[in-house]
């Protein structure tokens, strides 16, 4: 018997598709995998934070001529219009995802996250496109007083990304009332995994860590390191995005992304001091306006609704991470301070 997973990809192989943000970290791999699939990929970036080089084993690869790249602005309404022609699906990826850089660009975050989410809505309507997913975020649940979160607790955003994700939601709803798509909500939590960049002034804190350690420097915790989150490997985020667009009779629902398994900051040390086989010592500094405390997955819903099961555990997903950023960091650098960001 096909599990939903095994249907989505069948149903996916003969779509099409359009991912936005798709020459970065989660969009790149959620190419791939639609590729897998055999369906047909319009892949829009304007490559303000994504890579090119993300894609390029697939511009160049067996499957190039399924995939078509644009280069232009998920918030532009000329570029958007063209973007859509004849999808069926738009998985969007597109915004702006540092929660420093939010606190310091507000205005930018809005344009980057919430006008992105109006002109695809707005422009995938018009068009006819069945199912729109939405790449939202845990941070909208803030510093609510339970560890656990569930879809239905009160949002509570830190930060103009949150508010950002929370608003770009809103208009989902409306959508979801008011128009023929059908939306679709994953708030994601903690996502990890091969070409999350490490370089990046904002990187979470996964890359940081790991290539901060293979260059022999001591990685920096905001606060005493007792902060938790629920680390989801990005495979899996991308089989959460498959059955967010074909699973029926789900129109307008949102779900928790994650692995419903919390880690703290010196948990996760403890676990890279052990497959790096090194004395791993942080630099602690003072807690940082916008970061959440502690952040766990309720995941029942998009178990029981959904099918959804993450299939990558931490260990195995660190293990295939460090080997990636073995491959692009140099270890040769002498040791040397530097902050790491969740």
């Amino acid at each position: 018997m096909l599990t939903l997973l095994d249907q989505a990809f069948d149903r996916l192989s003969e779509s099409k598709c359009l991912v936005t943000g798709a020459a970065g970290f989660i969009g790149s791999q959620m190419v791939e995998q639609l590729l897998k699939t055999g369906a047909e990929v319009v892949a829009l970036d304007n490559l303000s934070t994504g890579f090119l080089k993300n894609l390029t084993p697939f511009l160049e690869g067996p499957d190039h001529e399924r995939l078509h790249f644009i280069g232009g602005d998920a918030a532009d309404r000329e570029c958007v219009e063209k973007a859509v022609e004849g999808v069926d699906h738009i998985f969007h990826f597109a915004a702006m995802a540092s929660v420093p850089r939010s606190m310091r660009e507000p205005g930018l975050c809005h344009e980057w996250t919430t006008t992105s989410t109006v002109e695809l809505l707005t422009a995938g309507a018009a068009a006819g496109v069945k199912r729109f997913v939405l790449s939202s975020t845990s941070a909208i649940y803030g510093n609510s007083p339970y560890v656990s979160k569930r879809e239905d607790d009160t949002p509570a955003p830190l930060s103009p990304y949150a508010a950002a994700k929370l608003s770009s939601e809103n208009y989902c709803q409306v959508f979801h009332r008011e128009f023929s798509i059908e939306p679709v909500v994953l708030r994601y939590f903690n996502v990890f995994g091969p070409r999350q960049d490490p370089k990046s002034e904002y990187s979470a804190v996964i890359p940081r860590f790991v290539s901060m350690i293979l260059k022999g420097e001591r990685p920096v915790i905001y606060g005493d390191g007792q902060q938790s989150r629920d680390f989801v490997y990005v495979r899996d985020v991308a089989n959460a995005n498959m059955l967010a667009a074909t699973v029926p009779d789900i129109s307008g629902g949102v779900f928790n992304v994650g692995r419903g398994e919390r880690t703290t900051l010196l948990e996760l040390l403890d676990t890279l001091r052990d497959l790096l086989h090194g004395d791993i010592q942080p630099i602690h500094d003072p807690p940082r306006a916008g970061d959440v405390r502690d952040s766990l997955a309720d995941i029942n819903q998009i178990r029981s609704r959904m099918g959804f099961e993450p299939t990558v555990g931490m260990t195995e997903g660190l293990r295939e991470s460090i080997e990636y950023y073995r491959g692009i960091c140099s270890t040769n650098n002498k040791p040397t301070e530097s902050k790491t960001h969740e």
